[in-house]
């Protein structure tokens, strides 16, 4: 398959580059690092140009005080199930520089790009400076990528404001990815995605904007080539070179709605029918998962699993827990009904115990003024049924009231300050007051949650910003909705935490301009969420 030249790499501007050496180990020692555990004996030179081998971009994340991790795949025919490459391993040479000209290189070095990994680059580049600003790019041969920005995180015990943006639910049929163009545009610290990077339906399935390659994805040539196809759009390209991202996956990047090692449907066709195979379905997914993001290479998945929960300091300001909520669950109770609820709700586990306690560690051991908690699904109670029934989302925490009971109770119990939830899952604008008991509105907040609609699935919307009434009765704790598509823009400092939707009004055509629905803000010290 042949897919548009979008995104092309560069062969011009190669000032820097020349004293790279042209091929694995050649540089002198310290400047050049070796990954993948192959040999510099192992690594031949190419035998021929690889022509334009960067049409899926560049991409950096996990950004720490000190390192980054710095990603690309090379794929001359990106929709081609092995991107259009030899089976042999090619060194990539990288660098990493103060400014966009290369002018002032810090660091270069030398990955190995290996066909087993679909000839991703992991680079883990330490000893940088923290709250930096750098500029990085790759080459192969002849063939330069294009640059692109990055940022380290600040050092123990500073104070920054930190601007970050949090986002979710990008399905390429259903839209255009306007709204992460105009991310890119606000250059934030770093970027959270917090699921849904891609959808898994086969093509025709949810719309005919834009139409997916191949068939529901099953194996692991099929995720890869997905996921390709995802990193072939412009503006997600553009997100990915001026901010690090820290992601985390939900359900559509393997299977709707899979619980752990239950799929959503035992379906044959879709490589569920027994365990095995899910376990073989899931197995590819990870895979190809931790190969297309900016993971390092200690996270790479093991048989089915892959350590996603991780921690991230940005100085006093703020500690990001980051949770996954999709690999150690429990199946949801009452086949995943949407508003009904009864007492397996508190028989479920979402975290498992593992990392339960480990998110308890991480929340007692901040110093931190804001406790920001990054994960994928509604926390909050979600009650739309009038009445004593007390309703619910059973894929999202209303589903394990047990768990979510043991974070908000140790959040009261243990006075953790400053707590924010940050959401995606649901397509809808949303923000939460949190309270241990969501049915005794006379109780006090303890927390807040933010929910950002999806970049495109779901459609345009209909620009709804009204509360149902049932869910203003029920659910008194929800101060804000909206329908439209678009993300959530956060500025961070020791007294305040400040909030702004922003809004595109379509996705049905591209260049849709960016507004800001509404903006909220929480005061250090004052749970609850206020209205600007």
């Amino acid at each position: 398959m042949t897919q548009p030249r979008v995104g092309a790499s560069k062969s011009v501007n190669r000032r820097g580059f020349l004293g790279l050496a042209g091929a694995a180990g050649v540089a002198g020692a310290g400047a050049v690092l070796l990954g993948n555990g192959v040999a510099p004996a192992a690594v031949a030179a190419p035998s021929r140009r690889l022509s334009d081998p960067f049409q899926l971009g560049v991409a950096s994340g996990d950004p720490l005080p000190d390192s980054v991790v710095l990603w690309t795949r090379l794929a001359p025919k990106p929709l081609d199930y092995d991107g259009g490459m030899p089976r042999r391993v090619v060194p990539v040479q990288w660098e990493i520089a103060l400014d966009e000209k290369f002018s002032k290189v810090v660091q270069r070095g030398v990955e190995h790009a290996v066909p087993e990994e679909a000839h991703t680059v992991h680079a883990d580049v330490k000893g940088l400076r923290p709250h930096y600003e750098y500029y990085y790019r790759f080459r192969v041969g002849d063939e330069i990528s294009p640059a692109a920005r990055t940022r380290t995180a600040p050092a123990p015990g500073t104070s920054p404001t930190v601007d970050f943006a949090f986002a979710s639910c990008s399905n390429w049929e259903v839209g255009y990815f306007t709204a992460y163009r105009h991310m890119a545009q606000e250059r934030p610290d770093v970027v959270f995605h917090l699921g849904d990077y891609l959808y898994e339906y086969a093509a025709g399935v949810n719309g005919d904007i834009r139409t997916h390659a191949g068939n529901e994805m099953n194996t692991l040539d099929e995720y890869r080539q997905r996921h390709a196809q995802y990193k072939t759009d412009a503006d997600l390209q553009l997100v990915h070179s001026v901010a690090p991202f820290i992601v985390t996956w939900d359900d559509h990047e393997t299977d709707n709605n899979y619980a752990n090692l239950d799929p959503e449907n035992r379906d044959a066709a879709q490589g569920n029918d027994t365990p095995e195979a899910f376990a073989a379905r899931r197995r590819a997914a990870y895979q190809a998962y931790w190969e297309h993001m900016p993971l390092r290479r200690f996270r790479k998945p093991v048989d089915t699993h892959l350590p996603l929960y991780r921690r991230f300091e940005y100085g006093a300001t703020a500690t990001f827990s980051v949770l996954d909520t999709r690999q150690y669950r429990d199946n949801q109770p009452y086949n995943d009904q949407w508003q009904v609820s009864g007492p397996d709700q508190w028989q479920t586990d979402i975290l498992g115990e593992e990392q339960h306690a480990w998110l308890e560690q991480s929340l007692s051991r901040s110093r931190s003024t804001w406790n920001v908690v990054p994960q994928q699904i509604f926390f909050a109670d979600w009650d739309q049924v009038v009445g004593p029934d007390v309703g619910g989302y059973n894929d999202g925490w209303d589903g394990y009231k047990a768990s979510r009971d043991r974070v908000l109770g140790f959040v009261e119990e243990r006075g953790i300050d400053n707590f924010v939830v940050l959401t995606g899952d649901v397509h809808t604008h949303y923000a939460n007051d949190l309270r241990r008991d969501f049915e005794r509105p006379e109780t006090p907040v303890i927390g807040s949650e933010l929910v950002a609609t999806s970049i495109t699935s779901n459609g345009d919307g209909s620009g709804n910003t009204q509360l149902s009434p049932v869910l203003q009765q029920e659910s008194p704790h929800v101060k804000y909705t909206c329908d439209r598509r678009g993300y959530v823009h956060c500025n961070v400092t020791k007294d305040r935490y400040v909030a702004d939707y922003r809004v595109v009004d379509y996705v049905s055509r591209p260049n849709a301009p960016l507004r800001t629905d509404a903006s909220f803000v929480i005061e250090a010290g004052r749970p609850g969420l206020q209205e600007l």
